[in-house]
């Protein structure tokens, strides 16, 4: 397993965040990782990449102790954030070359990398764009690809696909499964539920803590639905707080 938490915890004075959270994540696999707005997810995720200490409990990610060993787990992880992390005053081959200094690649290989990666994007004829001037679906996917540029054991991305459209989508998450086949794992976030039909197995929180998590044929079995969002609803609907954490 790359993911491994125990009654994770993470409280703000009297609030409790995430609330002894407990799962298992395998290599390869792409985990959906589902909540409503004030459930708890973003607290959860900034523990298991390093950016945030637990009050209590256990996590581990790619074999390192999340609290004890923050440094190491950034170092083997990737990231993708919701909003466009690149910068867009660089130029493509620019931006793809800043990230792989920063995680730690050697020139040489960054160079033959960069060309294989923005070969197998159709992106070639971009290598000397501004980033700025691509459009955003192109964006999303230059940016997903420089996550795992590196190659990092896991990739965390927090709701990848928004803003884009339908057929940008699918494209996304065909390199999410390539990504997969090739043993990296994907910790996703998202809103959209159709997406969460693609994942391996799913978690939902509710009021930090995890409600339900099994994969979306199961889940749909057990809450007798549909459709995953039939069973989102179902399960957001018990929620008691709101807001964004």
């Amino acid at each position: 397993m790359v993911i491994r938490t125990d009654r994770l915890t993470k409280q703000f004075g009297n609030f409790r965040a995430v609330d002894e959270i407990s799962f298992e994540v395998d290599r390869g696999e792409i985990f959906g990782f589902l909540g409503a707005n004030g459930a708890g997810k973003t607290t959860a995720m900034r523990m298991l990449c390093g950016l945030s200490k637990p009050t209590s409990g256990i996590g581990m990610v790619a074999g390192y102790d999340i609290e004890r060993q923050s440094e190491q787990v950034k170092r083997h992880i990737g990231y993708m954030s919701q909003k466009f992390s690149l910068y867009d005053d660089l130029r493509v081959w620019e931006n793809i070359r800043l990230f792989a200094g920063i995680y730690g690649m050697k020139s040489a290989e960054i160079a033959q990398k960069t060309d294989e990666i923005l070969s197998t994007l159709g992106f070639s004829a971009e290598k000397n764009t501004m980033v700025k001037e691509l459009p955003l679906g192109w964006k999303q996917k230059l940016s997903f690809s420089v996550s795992i540029f590196h190659e990092p054991r896991i990739v965390f991305l927090d709701e990848p696909t928004g803003g884009v459209d339908p057929v940008t989508r699918r494209q996304f998450w065909e390199l999410i499964y390539q990504a997969a086949d090739r043993g990296i794992t994907i910790f996703v976030t998202t809103h959209y539920m159709d997406e969460a039909e693609y994942c391996s197995r799913v978690s939902i929180m509710v009021d930090g803590k995890i409600e339900a998590l099994d994969t979306p044929r199961r889940l749909k079995s057990t809450f007798s639905a549909t459709s995953m969002d039939n069973v989102f609803i179902r399960l957001a609907g018990k929620a008691k707080r709101a807001g964004d954490n």
